[in-house]
């Protein structure tokens, strides 16, 4: 059975409607796509079909922001106010050190309070605008905590402000066009429709895969999430991190300096087991039996976007899907083309826990975790968004036994087929309670937890 047979298989037993993959290796790229575009009008998938990248963009983002650290128009290490002298925040601390390597590498703690932008040309100007009064998750560089769109739409103010036009202006003149990109955008409304996968979201195996109910993401999501692309456009972005800067026509894009920052500014992910244990510079950083391995991934409202570099073997390898489970499948796909793949560990029921630790409840606006203790046994309680619950068909409430693998990293497994294992980090102990929970890159506090003290054990 061929690869492309095997990927095939692979969609039916997931429900996901297409998948195109790519393989760089060597300089020489290979590619295919399998599945349809849209399961209601039947359209195949091809290799020039676009997928949403998601988060993938931050890595866009980053390059282009080292590439104003090489003009010596930025510095990683300065303040974020001295580019934006009127950017503040809740905690004084923060508003006066918080630097682009903090935003990059997801240390800087600012909870994602910025209201509604709106879906203009100002977009990212209002988000630091908005966040005057946004508090602190955690304080400044005391932990990662991801930020799915604030850190990347300031570092996208900051760009705007030293490059005198847009976000979208600055990636187009940047990267896109120097790179000769002629299929990668960062607003949805420059996509080709006639090309463009559909997201699809699956309620139950039976029905299968259905159209997501929302298109695309706001705008505040660009610079962290709002970039389309197609698999070879992809890897061209991943021969640059290949090759010391140089894209594949030879042009420079960024310094060996800047592709090494990217790679080796890293800072330790409590929850280590679901994309790498260190975060980088737009990018995560791993290790696969002994080789580095960096990832990059994305997801939107029924779209996901994976994609492994791996520099010993001058190889990188991206999954561009329209649907279904995100980690499994694209699991499965790595170890069909490398042999290998970042792994879940078993977990040791025989760890002792100090259970009443990790109790309580761990919460960010909008999410709501709860950990309790029952029969000798950890739970997590979800609260789903009610209409997330109502649309898929789910109850408001989703529980979780929680598998020790550490003392302080856990299994989650779901009884849901269509839902992958996930990992979980419960952590940071002070006066013999647990402050942070982390899941999904994404921390969330303690209910009536200090985040002033930088106590950690």
């Amino acid at each position: 059975m061929t690869l492309q047979e095997r990927v095939t298989a692979l969609l039916a037993e997931y429900g996901i409607p297409s998948a195109a993959v790519g393989v760089l290796r060597d300089g020489k790229i290979t590619e295919f796509a399998v599945g349809v575009k849209n399961v209601e009008t039947g359209e195949p998938a091809t290799t020039d079909t676009v997928y949403q990248c998601g988060s993938l963009t931050k890595t866009w983002t980053a390059l282009a922001f080292l590439q104003l650290v090489d003009e010596g128009k930025a510095d990683l290490d300065a303040p974020i106010r001295t580019y934006l002298p009127e950017f503040a925040v809740a905690d004084p601390e923060t508003t006066a050190k918080v630097t682009a390597r903090h935003l990059l590498n997801h240390t800087n703690g600012i909870e994602e309070a910025y209201g509604d932008p709106g879906e203009d040309d100002d977009v990212h100007e209002r988000m630091v605008a908005n966040i005057a009064d946004a508090p602190q998750v955690f304080p400044l560089g005391h932990t990662h905590g991801y930020s799915a769109a604030l850190g990347y739409a300031i570092l996208a103010r900051i760009m705007e402000v030293l490059d005198g036009e847009g976000w979208d202006d600055v990636m187009r003149d940047r990267l896109f066009t120097p790179l000769g990109l002629t299929s990668t955008n960062s607003r949805p409304g420059r996509v080709d429709r006639t090309r463009a996968a559909t997201g699809h979201l699956i309620r139950s195996p039976a029905e299968g895969p259905i159209v997501t109910p929302i298109d695309h993401l706001p705008r505040a999501f660009g610079p962290g999430g709002g970039i389309t692309s197609t698999v070879r456009d992809v890897l061209t972005l991943a021969h640059v991190l290949l090759d010391a800067g140089i894209a594949p026509g030879g042009r420079r894009i960024v310094s060996a300096a800047g592709v090494r920052e990217m790679t080796r500014s890293r800072v330790p992910i409590p929850d280590p087991f679901m994309f790498g244990p260190d975060w980088a510079l737009g990018l995560i950083a791993g290790d696969w039996n002994g080789e580095t391995v960096y990832a990059s991934d994305g997801s939107t409202i029924g779209q996901n976007a994976r994609l492994r570099i791996l520099p010993d073997s001058d190889t990188a390898v991206v999954v561009l899907t329209n649907g279904g489970p995100r980690e499994s499948f694209a699991r499965r796909v790595f170890r069909e083309i490398l042999g290998t793949a970042q792994e879940l560990p078993k977990p040791d029921p025989a760890l002792p826990l100090d259970l009443p630790r990790y109790e309580g409840v761990y919460e960010r606006p909008g999410t709501r975790y709860e950990v309790s203790a029952d029969g000798g046994t950890l739970h997590l309680t979800l609260d789903l968004d009610p209409m997330q619950a109502e649309f898929l068909g789910r109850p408001g409430r989703l529980r979780y036994d929680l598998l020790p693998v550490s003392p302080t990293q856990f299994l989650m497994p779901s009884d849901d087929p269509l839902e992958d294992t996930q990992t979980v980090a419960i952590y940071d102990f002070a006066d013999g309670a647990a402050r942070y929970l982390h899941t999904n890159c994404r921390v969330h506090p303690r209910r009536g937890s200090s985040i002033t003290s930088p106590a950690r054990t």
